[in-house]
């Protein structure tokens, strides 16, 4: 069976919501039953907001929250959770960027990840044995939705829908899994599989932000970021997580199929990234890191979070 991969502009005068129900028609995204719990999972990995590329726009999750509740009805259970990481807090970012505000208007439930009951589970990838704290929502909750960004990232090439899981798990401090980054995104996608994943393509973030109008969806967070790869100019062979991925079986890339616009006019709209000319300032970053260090405490910026 194919996996459907959807692709939709975003440069109309459609709603976000009416776009994203477009996205989820077209790659036939249905559920056994009515959910109750909703969980929707954005990328919050800074305090940058969402103009930069970086961060989840809160319209596209206001987008996602109206098209559910369209769907299944306005009495659905909906939070929206974000985990603590290295170099963010969940209590700072959700007001920083708008959440606490979608919140409010929305009447949806906030929720750190980092303070659910958190369970221990073990996977093993490429041979390499790993433990995760899990939050339980994740595992318990009726519909989980994965809404990550479309953004290159210097060590794994891209970080899109697989990546964005990895935010989910419960300890902050996540650098820890850093010398195995690549198997590490492939541990946690093989416990926590979320029902659905929505990109907010609409600043896309390659080597400067662009504004790229796309709204992705796809039930499969594998064949997401296959596509996502091919749109930032990688091929999915060369993505190292997604090798892992596809060895253990979480998707078969021959299988996947794009519905809706070209592909082609979005891997040409993509400000592409050149690593050989950001490694002098890759390292400029590294140099700088004892003074931020010393002025903030043991946080870790940002580039660090995601090396």
């Amino acid at each position: 069976m194919d996996s459907l991969v959807a692709l939709v502009g975003a440069n109309s005068s459609k709603s976000l919501e009416s776009l994203i129900s477009q996205a989820l028609d077209l790659v036939n995204f249905k559920l056994s039953s009515s959910p109750r719990s909703v969980v929707i999972k954005p990328n919050l990995a800074y305090y940058w907001d969402a103009s930069t590329g970086y961060t989840t726009n809160p319209k596209v999750v206001s987008g996602l929250v109206d098209c559910l509740r369209e769907r299944y009805g306005e009495d659905l259970d909906i939070k929206i959770a974000e985990a603590d990481a290295s170099a963010m807090r969940t209590k700072y970012v959700f007001p920083a960027l708008g959440y606490e505000k979608l919140a409010e208007e929305k009447g949806v439930e906030l929720l750190n990840l980092s303070n659910d009951d958190l369970i221990d589970k073990i996977v093993h990838v490429n041979g390499r044995k790993m433990e995760f704290k899990v939050p339980q929502l994740l595992l318990k909750s009726d519909l989980f939705v994965n809404v990550p960004k479309l953004k290159i990232m210097r060590v794994t090439k891209i970080t899109c829908a697989m990546k964005n899981i990895f935010g989910c798990i419960g300890f902050p401090r996540k650098f820890i899994y850093h010398p195995f980054l690549n198997e590490a995104i492939v541990g946690i996608n093989k416990i926590l599989h979320p029902h659905l994943t929505v990109v907010d393509g609409l600043i896309a973030l390659g080597r400067f932000p662009v504004r790229f109008d796309l709204i992705m969806a796809g039930v499969d967070p594998f064949s997401v970021d296959c596509i996502a790869s091919e749109i930032m100019g990688y091929k999915a062979s060369n993505v190292k997580f997604l090798q892992i991925a596809k060895k253990e079986n979480l998707g078969n890339p021959s299988n996947i199929v794009t519905v809706g616009e070209d592909i082609e006019e979005f891997k040409r709209a993509f400000p592409k990234e050149n690593f050989t000319s950001s490694k002098y300032w890759w390292n400029i970053q590294f140099w700088l890191i004892k003074i931020y260090r010393k002025i903030v405490g043991d946080v870790i910026p940002p580039f660090l979070e995601e090396a």
